[in-house]
């Protein structure tokens, strides 16, 4: 605690600055540990200590919204953005993911945390924050951070028994975001879908209604001299592919409804094209392959650009898709893709990680969760799609792991993700990124 106090000063008008760059640099892994483990008031100093020096140092939070605007209007393209949730072992994944985009100069690269994730691991949004921001300053990474708020998912029960509860939900959650410097926020009220409806216009018209409504807000609130990126979804994953004809009745009523004025629409759109969140598990743990339609992803992502200005389609779920697939997004034109439990996967099957601590969570997650046990489940696929809602629980033994271990895991996961931004054209797009977005 001794190195916070001694890094941190008053600007006068009550906000804390860091006194010494040199210092916070040098014991950033302990601020960011006191960020994420420390009594109340030394964790609120360790994060306003980090938001403070980060930009400072050359790791600025940023909207992606320009280099999307600019794709929209044919001034970029061939390359995917990869958009990775991190969910557990935050500090080694970041760096990690930090490593690879300074090896492959994958600056188009996003860091993600879900509505439902921000529950499971044990995470908010100004947490993360301090944890990514400190995990570019221990890599001496210099440029754009993209922080994104991924899945701002209605509930669709909550909503239906009281709607203003739910919308209230949202905008906290999407103002709490802002002020942790999330520039990127994904709208997802594609769960008011109401397929009941006599016409696509009126079944994405709750979709529409509601996403208009929280992008008002996101538009009210930014900072100054910052377009937040917004993005919206007219398909849930996991449900029937999305069509065409959905994309413009959401699109269009979502433009009546903000009005001529509102100050620039959404960035992009996350569609459903034939996968799952997290894959399905088969009755060994290993994973169903699925049937991604591309030509539907490449259709959606063409409207989109060439109707709307917008980047293209955002795919979800497909961190646990054959490796010989991801090379095929950015032939798609596919604006985004959103990766998560793949690299869950990598963490928890690698042989460096603990099996004390494995067998642990395997027994939390048969004691606690045993009563979302699916008819006919086999222990491998319960324990493959409850581990995730471990990690917050063991959040504090993951940190601990033992740092051999650690680097090992963390080297897979550079390596992977180094594997990802190839394939997805990602990386050589540091000198792209910075035509549009200035840091």
């Amino acid at each position: 605690m001794h190195v916070l106090l001694a890094s941190l000063g008053d600007d006068h008008d009550g906000r804390m600055v860091a006194t010494d760059l040199a210092a916070v640099r040098g014991q950033i892994e302990a601020i960011v540990r006191i960020a994420v483990f420390g009594e109340a008031a030394d964790s609120k100093a360790a994060r306003a200590l980090i938001q403070d020096a980060a930009p400072r140092l050359g790791a600025v939070p940023s909207s992606i919204a320009p280099l999307y605007a600019a794709r929209g209007r044919g001034e970029a393209g061939g390359f995917t953005v990869p958009a990775v949730n991190i969910r557990g072992m935050s500090w080694d994944t970041s760096r990690a993911l930090f490593r690879a985009i300074q090896a492959t100069e994958a600056t188009a690269t996003v860091f993600e945390l879900a509505r439902a994730e921000m529950a499971f691991s044990g995470q908010e949004c100004a947490e993360l924050a301090a944890v990514v921001l400190g995990a570019a300053i221990a890599e001496g990474y210099v440029g754009p951070v993209f922080l994104q708020g991924d899945h701002y998912q209605a509930n669709a029960k909550r909503y239906a028994a009281d709607p203003d509860a739910e919308t209230r939900a949202l905008e906290s959650l999407i103002r709490g975001a802002i002020a942790a410097r999330f520039y990127n926020i994904d709208i997802d009220a594609s769960t008011l879908v109401d397929l009941l409806q006599a016409t696509v216009r009126r079944q994405q018209a709750p979709n529409a209604r509601l996403t208009a409504h929280l992008a008002k807000l996101v538009r009210a609130i930014e900072p100054a001299g910052v377009r937040v990126s917004i993005g919206g979804e007219i398909g849930e994953v996991g449900a029937n592919n999305s069509t065409v004809e959905e994309l413009e009745a959401y699109i269009d009523q979502f433009h009546e409804l903000v009005g001529p004025s509102f100050a620039g629409g959404l960035a992009k759109v996350s569609v459903q094209t034939g996968t799952s969140h997290g894959g399905v598990p088969l009755a060994d743990g290993s994973v169903a392959e699925v049937a991604l339609d591309f030509e539907t992803l490449r259709e959606l992502s063409r409207v989109a650009r060439e109707r709307y200005g917008m980047a293209g389609a955002v795919q979800h779920g497909a961190s646990t898709l054959p490796d010989e697939l991801f090379g095929r997004f950015p032939e798609a034109e596919t604006a985004e893709v959103h990766l998560a439990t793949g690299f869950q996967n990598l963490l928890l099957d690698h042989p460096a990680f603990p099996a004390p601590l494995l067998d642990e969570i395997r027994g939390f997650c048969h004691r606690e969760l045993g009563g979302e046990r699916e008819a006919g489940e086999t222990d491998a696929q319960f324990f493959y799609r409850t581990r995730k809602k471990a990690w917050g629980p063991f959040k504090r033994q993951v940190w601990d792991i033992p740092e051999e271990a650690r680097a090992e895991m963390g080297a897979a996961l550079q390596a992977k993700f180094e594997f990802l931004m190839r394939q997805l054209k990602a990386d050589g797009t540091k000198e792209l990124v910075g035509r549009y977005i200035a840091v």
